[in-house]
């Protein structure tokens, strides 16, 4: 008996195990490799679904005896637009096309043209096109490889793929799906007209699952490359970003899960459906008919990697903490955080980062410490858009490397003027997974009661009742609007 959590990570890739009951035993993880040139991020999937197998292996070997591989369950997640396409032999026709890689951008403003957001947000839930969604792609495939484009057999997203290659079974599940461009998220079906456009067939998609459903049992191929038992479940899983709130109990509607990495997320599930001009990113849940608001801020840890790597030398961590013990709020720069263009719950791509109002007396600490106040002005601006749109958020749950930062994690309940938890176990995606098998397994009558048993908090910020951050915010807004004709 035990458990198996695979994060199909883009830059590791994580395999953990777990007990029946969710409780953490081993995790080991791999790097993926990537081909970069041209704006165009490729990948060989063979190679990857490889490294899972290696990992597999490896983890079940050490998580011997506490694990008993005779009822073993699989449960994938991790993230959703990567694209692996196969020809007739149902082997990859050409390199994986990683989410990252950006070649679609004029496939973006013709696709934009044919069905502009009036149409497309209400069926697919993205309030613009990018090139991060597979239909891009697809369409520059069909503009710029034809030949390769004709041999297509199947589409498959990356985890579809690893489902693939472990049971056999083309499926994909419902959570992933919005981010493709070519699902419909309130019918639960794939969008035939923008399908027909950009000239895919229904018989290359995969059939449509419920998320965290049994997708079979590991091919007897599998189960003696990995030695484990051909009864070996896969459970298709759900999105990472949806394993993580699973992971630090966010299982109904009132809180909502900040990813403080490079890449900052906020995620929070919704009580109905939104309006056709409510503009924020909307996806599937992990529940069944559950649905989530889940805006993602390229400029958000990034910022201070940015700064850290580019300004202060690569100063560790623990020295930047003391530098900024120093600074005063009353006395910062106003910082925005748009180097990688304008984030939600705006959509400017072209905008860039700000420092504002710097004076002599300002040193690197400083600074620091406005990129950090300006990412927790992104969060608030990200909370008073929810807000407006009455969803109500009563907590920040906090997870990534951010949360290293006591004094960021205080900020960000400052700013925002919502008390910030910070879970303790650091692999929420992985627990996530973990608890979606123990409650298929039935050890737990329902995901309540598995976070009462495996989620345990180890901080809670509570914010200050002051008027100081409410000018902060004041202040940073001004800034935005005063400075947007000109950047």
């Amino acid at each position: 008996m035990g458990i198996i959590a695979i994060d199909l990570g883009t830059t590791n890739i994580k395999v953990a195990s777990y007990t029946d009951e969710a409780k953490p035993i081993q995790l080991f993880s791999e790097k993926v490799i990537y081909q970069s040139e041209n704006n165009m991020v490729t990948f060989d999937p063979e190679q990857y679904f490889d490294i899972i197998c290696r990992l597999i292996k490896q983890c079940c070997l050490a998580s011997s005896p506490e694990i008993n591989c005779g009822c073993l369950q699989i449960v994938l997640t991790g993230q959703a637009e990567s694209l692996v396409l196969l020809g007739a032999d149902d082997r990859p026709l050409m390199p994986g096309i990683s989410w990252l890689d950006s070649r679609s951008l004029m496939q973006c403003e013709e696709l934009e043209k044919q069905f502009p957001s009036t149409i497309s947000y209400p069926i697919t839930g993205q309030p613009k096109i990018i090139p991060t969604w597979p239909i891009t792609k697809l369409l520059w495939l069909r503009q710029n490889e034809s030949a390769l484009f004709d041999k297509i057999h199947r589409i498959l997203l990356l985890k579809d793929y690893i489902i693939f290659r472990l049971t056999g079974e083309a499926v994909g599940e419902y959570s992933i799906y919005p981010f493709s461009h070519y699902f419909d998220l309130t019918r639960k079906t794939y969008w035939d007209d923008i399908l027909s456009y950009v000239g895919i067939r229904g018989s290359q998609l995969p059939t449509l699952v419920e998320p965290c459903s049994i997708a079979g049992n590991i091919l007897p191929s599998v189960s003696q490359k990995l030695s484990i038992p051909s009864e070996t479940l896969v459970n298709v899983g759900t999105l990472d970003h949806f394993a993580g709130m699973i992971g630090t109990g966010n299982i109904r509607q009132g809180s909502i899960n900040e990813s403080a990495g490079t890449v900052s997320s906020i995620a929070t599930f919704a009580k109905d459906i939104p309006s056709a001009d409510a503009g924020i990113p909307f996806y599937c849940g992990p529940f069944k008919n559950s649905y989530i608001y889940l805006p993602v801020c390229e400029s958000g840890g990034i910022s201070l990697d940015w700064f850290k790597d580019n300004v202060l030398g690569g100063l560790s961590y623990h020295d930047l903490a003391r530098g900024i013990e120093t600074c005063s709020l009353e006395d910062l720069p106003v910082f925005l955080p748009y180097i990688t263009g304008i984030n939600p719950p705006d959509y400017h791509p072209g905008t860039s980062g700000v420092f504002y109002g710097l004076h002599v007396n300002h040193n690197r600490f400083h600074m620091a410490a406005a990129v950090m106040t300006g990412v927790a002005c992104l969060l608030k601006k990200n909370i008073f858009y929810f807000e407006a749109n009455h969803i109500s958020v009563n907590q920040i749950i906090s997870t990534g490397g951010g949360t290293r930062s006591s004094f960021w994690c205080q900020l960000k309940a400052d700013i925002t003027g919502k008390p910030l938890v910070v879970p303790d176990n650091t692999e929420a995606c992985c627990l996530g997974s973990a608890m979606i098998a123990s409650v298929n397994k039935g050890i737990y009558a329902n995901f309540e009661n598995a976070a009462r048993s495996c989620v345990s908090i180890k901080s809670v910020y509570t914010p200050a009742d002051n008027h100081l951050c409410q000018d902060i915010y004041s202040k940073f807004t001004h800034v935005y609007d005063s400075l947007f004709p000109v950047n």
